[in-house]
């Protein structure tokens, strides 16, 4: 009996050297390191050094986030991963009427450079690698990172991280957008040439598929739409005069991992195959760097069971081994108590030794892409492959991403697919261990980490303090002189560095440019 992949492709009993039939093994798959990158991005992948072991983390107050990157860096943690609450990453200050309520709850709070600075204290940024899961106002967060950095003494040349930035997958998928699209990729464009003068090393985006995961999205439309987006980012910084290899090799992404590993396995070596081609034939990409794919992954939020949640160590597991054996560069492990709350300092450590026993204990690291070759796999890469395509050619004939996101094409597809997994869960069709079978009579209580709701008025407080001592002439000059480049065609990174570093807030700054650009309105129209 033929079983389907969770993208709705056929997963045969058997597979062999049949279903490989035209193949060509050295057009295919190459060598680890070289075009089309099939097997890893790099020569030698972790036969040289694992991934970096990278745990999101960010909640309440600055210095409490602060406290947890400390530990994690004490257990291990070789890349840091912060997390914005919902007003921060809406490019609202704390003590805004919409902020109410939402206050360092699904992240940290940060309104200000002194923020920032507290969120930092003692961790020198020249040595860690920062990644910034902010998209909407990510310019404002990369630059008060650097106003920090350059505080300790550390040169912009030294600072590595990522910023999310990736705003066509809030408008897909998640919702935390402000900007209309064309102004927020005029946004994402200024970013791409700032950081190729000021801040080399860093990462300008990191184009997301994980957000339409977690709406309902199927591997294959994970793939297909994330691409179909990092070809709009591409085809923007082209437009506006870039040359693709400036900043193409810069260029990141960011996908979940499931526990259905042989699909995900071959889902991130399609994904290469297909970003390499694409980059090649259509932009004319020369740079080898320009071709690869580099991709941070995170196990599956959306997979994670309130019931029974000690069994979710066992499904983080999976889906790290399917990351790992996929070839990852990064790696965020969940913790097993997500589903309900906030991380435990324990579960957090937690989901950190699952990647240190992945790394150290097991032989996945001892050879490159373990599964090249593999009939199955191979077979599976193809027909993910093909069936990405085929959806991005859809994309495509729609006028691309933005035109497709403005008729709602990608949202509809996707809610499409989550209706369809809701109901094989409902009728049981889908097994999910201790929901709808394996249950317990009466599960077993747990204690949730709580964020304390006084945070709210402290953030409220700190912000009446900034405003009393800061210079607002100075700043007031700052935010027009950010409103005449947004008005105009200067990068918008140089005057809002100014009025950050003058201690205008984010909610300032972003109101600077709604009142320019105008606040992001969905439509429902496909």
């Amino acid at each position: 009996m033929t079983r389907e992949s969770e993208s709705g492709l056929p997963i045969e009993p058997v597979y062999g050297p049949q279903d490989l039939q035209g193949w060509d093994p050295a057009g295919q798959l190459g060598e680890p390191g070289t075009y089309p990158f099939t097997r890893g991005v790099y020569p030698s992948m972790y036969t040289g050094r694992p991934w970096t072991m990278r745990q999101y983390a960010g909640f309440g107050t600055a210095a409490e986030s602060n406290a947890r990157y400390r530990q994690l860096i004490a257990h291990g943690t070789t890349g840091l991963s912060v997390a914005f609450d919902l007003p921060t990453q809406m490019g609202h200050d704390s003590d805004a009427p919409l902020a109410h309520g939402e206050v360092g709850k699904v992240g940290v709070a940060i309104d200000s450079v002194e923020d920032m600075r507290a969120l930092f204290d003692g961790i020198p940024l020249d040595q860690v690698s920062t990644s910034m899961t902010i998209n909407a106002p990510a310019a404002l967060l990369l630059l008060l990172y650097q106003l920090v950095a350059e505080e300790q003494g550390a040169r912009a040349g030294q600072l590595t991280g990522t910023i999310q930035n990736d705003v066509l997958k809030e408008y897909i998928a998640r919702g935390t957008y402000i900007f209309p699209p064309k102004p927020s990729l005029r946004l994402t464009a200024d970013i791409f040439k700032y950081c190729t003068a000021e801040i080399p090393k860093w990462n300008t985006i990191s184009i997301s598929g994980y957000h339409m995961a977690e709406a309902g999205a199927s591997p294959v439309q994970e793939i297909a739409f994330t691409l179909a987006d990092g070809i709009e980012y591409v085809r923007t910084a082209v437009a506006a005069g870039m040359s693709v290899d400036d900043f193409a090799p810069r260029l990141s992404f960011f996908f979940v991992a499931r526990t259905t590993l042989l699909e995900e396995v071959a889902k991130f070596r399609a994904a290469r195959r297909i970003w390499a081609r694409v980059m090649r034939e259509e932009f004319g990409a020369r740079n080898p760097k320009s071709l690869m794919l580099r991709f941070h992954t995170q196990t599956a939020g959306v997979q994670l069971t309130a019931q029974q949640p000690e069994v979710n160590l066992v499904r983080v597991a999976v889906q790290a081994l399917a990351a790992v054996l996929g070839g990852t560069q990064s790696l965020h492990t969940n913790s097993f108590d997500e589903a309900i709350a906030l991380p435990t300092d324990k579960s957090a450590r937690l989901a950190l030794r699952t990647q240190q026993v992945l790394a150290h204990e097991t032989d996945v690291t001892a050879t490159v892409d373990p599964f090249a070759g593999s009939y199955a796999v191979e077979r599976m890469t193809d027909e993910v492959e093909e069936a990405a395509v085929d959806l991005m050619r859809r994309v495509a004939d729609l006028g691309g991403a933005v035109a497709a996101i403005e008729r709602g094409f990608q949202k509809s597809e996707i809610e499409r697919n989550a209706y369809r997994i809701a109901q094989e869960t409902d009728s049981g069709d889908r097994v999910v261990v201790g929901v709808n079978r394996f249950q317990l009579d009466a599960e077993e209580p747990y204690e949730p980490l709580r964020v304390d709701p006084a945070i709210e008025a402290r953030q409220a407080e700190r912000l009446e303090k900034l405003r009393a001592e800061r210079d607002q002439r100075a700043v007031d000059a700052a935010l027009d002189a950010l409103r005449k480049a947004a008005e105009g065609e200067d990068n918008v990174l140089y005057p809002m560095k100014e009025a950050l570093r003058a201690r205008a807030t984010v909610g300032e700054v972003c109101n600077a440019l709604r009142g320019v650009w105008g606040a992001y309105e969905p439509s429902e129209v496909f």
